[in-house]
């Protein structure tokens, strides 16, 4: 059993303050990347002559140096730096030796560990094996016995093969190269000459499918992706992924794999597999940039993807890493620059390297355009009728007089107009707070109105709040102002927001100023309108 602690030994630590000039570090630098000793050990190392000499090495993380104390009487510690190692002779008999590692500041830790020195020869030895659950063909082992201090593993993956040495009760791990049976042999050492030794025939299993999903990918506008196979966006309709192009005849196979819920492509025996689009589809990538796949194997090491038009195909190959998720993403222009047309896209293929042996996981399929940083699209041209709105914002409707666009509060806010396809847009940078004054001598009357809308654009927004006051009102009488926060807030494409009037409890019958407040982010608005 491990007992830690950790200490401050404020006397070392300013002397080291002192010592330092100030060209080197502040002080505030130097304490944000203190390292305070952790995982500290000892490795017990016997001598089996009966003689009771052991070997203490300690190790740890962010440690320059050992107290050793022996627990059997020895009234001083034993001090050693990192990387060195001690002898002390014991008597039979069972020890808490304590270990206090120091860093470089003087942070410490302590930690108490078992030993037992007896002549006798290990007995009751009892050993664990286990394939880890989330690393494949990695073994773990613990071996146990009485009357001893540490065991060495062979694991027999190779004949001239070093042991693995650790104390008992402890687990080492191990991987091996390839998934199958290996005799694992483990002796159990203590102080006598005599060992006890325990030989196995083990399985090592290899993981054979993903644990865990694909990375999710991120938000982005419909205009910006084009999905095949995915649960994030919306997929290209009728498209075919097991299409019938003689593969079963290499021993190929599909499947649909249901990973709790996540359903992913499964190619089994992958030799080559083809993606193909409904009858009379095809798809138009030109306005994208990449396209994106995620795989998982644990035996595939390469795969080429071809993508295909009604006069051709073209082919990258990537190289993939077993048991984890290859995010893929290929440049367009890998295609394009082979000849490819990418206007009229028809099919897809994939071609597994071993041939017809390997099994593929498949998710995420898309083509998309780097998230753009300003819309490329005007926002959504609105419908209500001019009749029932006041506008203080659009193009789409006459607005009413507005006198001052963010005028100066003390914001970091810049303002500046654009226009998109002949529609004009408020460009705010670095929005922290922005005010719009419509008449300070005719306020707005919105007592008629029921609801408040805007669109809103940005890549960095992380909060966004609008806000509507009547200044007849003094501060803090919540008939003065009021405001109301969006959420969630959508990244990459325009986002039409409508917030109930009723969510404010400003007097509406004469609203003068209006207010948007964020994170200090880019965020484009238009189309600002009470109805």
């Amino acid at each position: 059993m491990k007992t830690i602690k950790y200490l401050l030994n404020s006397v070392l630590l300013i002397s080291l303050f002192l010592s330092c000039t100030k060209d080197n570090f502040t002080g505030a630098d130097f304490l944000s990347n203190v390292q305070v000793p952790s995982k500290v050990s000892v490795l017990y190392n016997i001598t089996q002559d009966n003689t009771g000499v052991v070997t203490l090495t300690p190790n740890g993380e962010g440690v320059v140096s050992y107290n050793i104390y022996f627990g059997d009487g020895t009234t001083e510690p034993a001090s050693l730096k990192q990387g060195k190692n001690i002898k002390h002779t014991f008597l039979e008999g069972s020890y808490d030796i304590k270990i206090v590692a120091f860093g470089i500041t003087g942070l410490t830790a302590e930690v108490t560990m078992p030993l037992v020195v007896s002549f006798k020869a290990p007995e009751n030895l009892q050993v664990s094996i286990e394939n880890d659950l989330a690393v494949s063909k990695q073994v773990n082992l613990t071996a146990t016995a009485d009357f001893a201090t540490s065991f060495k593993v062979f694991f027999g993956e190779s004949a001239d093969e070093m042991p693995v040495m650790a104390n008992v009760g402890e687990t080492v791990s191990y991987t091996y190269q390839t998934a199958g049976t290996y005799t694992i042999k483990v002796i159990a050492i203590g102080a006598a000459i005599a060992t006890t030794e325990y030989t196995v025939d083990f399985d090592v299993t290899a993981i054979l499918q993903p644990l865990a999903s694909a990375p999710i990918p991120p938000t982005r506008s419909a205009l910006d992706v084009i999905s095949i196979y995915g649960d994030s966006y919306t997929n290209v309709a009728g498209t075919n992924y097991n299409p019938d192009w003689g593969q079963s005849g290499q021993g190929s196979s599909f499947a649909e794999f249901d990973l709790n819920g996540d359903k992913m492509l499964q190619y089994i025996n992958l030799s080559y597999q083809g993606i193909e689009f409904a009858s009379g589809t095809t798809i138009n990538a030109s306005a994208m940039e990449f396209l994106h796949v995620d795989v998982w194997t644990t035996d595939v090491t390469d795969l080429e993807i071809s993508l295909i038009n009604s006069t051709g195909e073209k082919p990258v190959t990537k190289t993939l890493s077993a048991d984890q998720w290859n995010s893929l993403d290929i440049p367009l222009t890998d295609y394009t620059n082979q000849g490819l047309s990418v206007s009229d896209l028809i099919q897809l293929k994939l071609v597994g390297t071993p041939w017809a042996t390997g099994t593929i996981f498949v998710d995420n399929i898309y083509f998309y355009v780097q998230t753009p940083t300003a819309p490329s699209v005007a926002a959504p041209t609105p419908t209500i009728a001019s009749s029932f709105v006041t506008s203080i914002f659009s193009d789409a409707y006459t607005n009413i007089t507005v006198n001052e666009w963010n005028p100066v509060w003390g914001q970091n806010t810049g303002l500046t107009n654009m226009s998109l396809s002949g529609d004009n847009i408020l460009n705010y940078d670095a929005l922290d707070f922005t005010g719009i004054v419509t008449d300070y001598g005719s306020p707005t009357n919105l007592s008629g109105k029921t609801t408040v809308h805007f669109d809103y654009w940005t890549t960095d927004a992380t909060s966004l709040a609008f806000k509507i006051e009547n200044t007849s009102y003094a501060n803090g009488d919540p008939l003065k102002s009021s405001q109301v926060a969006v959420s969630p807030i959508t990244t990459g494409s325009w986002v039409s927001v409508d917030i109930p009037l009723s969510s404010f409890t400003t007097d509406k019958s004469g609203v003068t100023q209006m207010l948007f407040v964020s994170s200090g982010a880019t965020v484009y608005i238009d189309n600002i309108y009470f109805y």
